[in-house]
């Protein structure tokens, strides 16, 4: 059924055909689910409209629609494998709420050249592999994990932000032949820099930003990555996994020390001030801002 505006209406419905030369398509509102291969091969399809109550995209729904240029999405929660393999013209993808991303679903996307994933959780494998004018990825904190080989050949990716987690990086592949991959920015950046210009030493000031600039000054040159998780091959992944494990210790350490000097202070004061001065005016300014962290004790 075409819509006024000129959208077709897709409703779910089983054999549901679209017509030849449609170009945009726009989702039913009494639809929750895009079955599988609902769009395989079409060839014509350039936008695809999800209303938000939309939360699943099924295996290979859009796979090799080779016109699709547009997805808005902001309700899908789960995007399963293949749904949209081999959609090469496909630039602008809206996916406010996706958590998972199942194996090969953006794989050989070709034109795709930025994503924001604030709420995914899973990245399976392959997942973007082929995307050869990606060059930036954006995750939020909510990510767990990176699957096998996710970022495989994007040949154009530079910067991917991520948590500072344990546990996201586990695959020495997920960068293979990602060459140009120099940066990585955390999501806690902000936060985490306001923690560091409250610790007491200027020596653990310099020395946390020095460790957590050093992958963007590591990663440049380090090889891009090995086909096997070998551990032995130091590739970009292997290279971030450590660092993030380097950082999270560090800040662990730093923590510690400061608020032992902290708590020194603070006894020292309360021997020396009125304990209505102290609890109103010294300790409020002594305490570090509350900053936890995955594994931290």
């Amino acid at each position: 059924m075409m819509a006024a505006d000129g959208w077709h209406i897709y409703y779910g419905r089983d054999g549901e055909v679209i017509p030849p030369g449609v170009t945009r398509v726009r989702i039913d509102e009494s639809v929750t689910v895009i079955p599988a291969r609902a769009f395989y091969g079409n060839r014509t399809i350039k936008e695809l409209d999800c209303h938000d109550g939309v939360k699943t995209v099924e295996e290979m729904a859009l796979h090799g629609c080779r016109s699709l240029r547009r997805v808005i999405m902001r309700g899908v929660e789960v995007v399963e494998r293949n749904a949209f393999n081999s959609c090469t013209a496909l630039m602008y993808v809206e996916c406010d709420k996706l958590e998972r991303i199942g194996r090969h679903a953006f794989c050989n996307c070709k034109s795709l050249t930025s994503i924001n994933l604030p709420s995914a959780k899973i990245v399976e494998g392959w997942a973007f592999a082929g995307c050869t004018a990606l060059t930036n990825v954006i995750f939020g904190k909510a990510l767990e994990s990176i699957g096998r080989g996710a970022f495989r050949n994007c040949t154009s990716l530079e910067r991917i932000t991520i948590p500072l987690k344990d546990g996201i990086i586990t695959y020495n592949d997920i960068f293979q032949e990602c060459k140009k991959l120099k940066h990585v920015d955390l999501v806690e950046g902000e936060q985490l820099h306001g923690t560091i210009a409250a610790l007491l030493s200027e020596e653990w000031k310099n020395d946390m930003d020095r460790e957590i600039e050093a992958i963007n000054q590591i990663l440049p040159n380090t090889l891009a990555g090995n086909w096997e998780n070998n551990e032995d091959v130091v590739g970009k992944a292997l290279v971030i996994r450590m660092w993030i494990a380097s950082v999270l210790h560090k800040i662990v350490h730093c923590k510690a020390q400061h608020l032992r000097y902290l708590n020194e202070a603070a006894t020292t004061l309360q021997l020396a001030l009125p304990n209505d001065i102290v609890n109103k005016n010294v300790l409020p300014f002594l305490e570090l801002p509350s900053y936890t962290f995955e594994g931290e004790d």
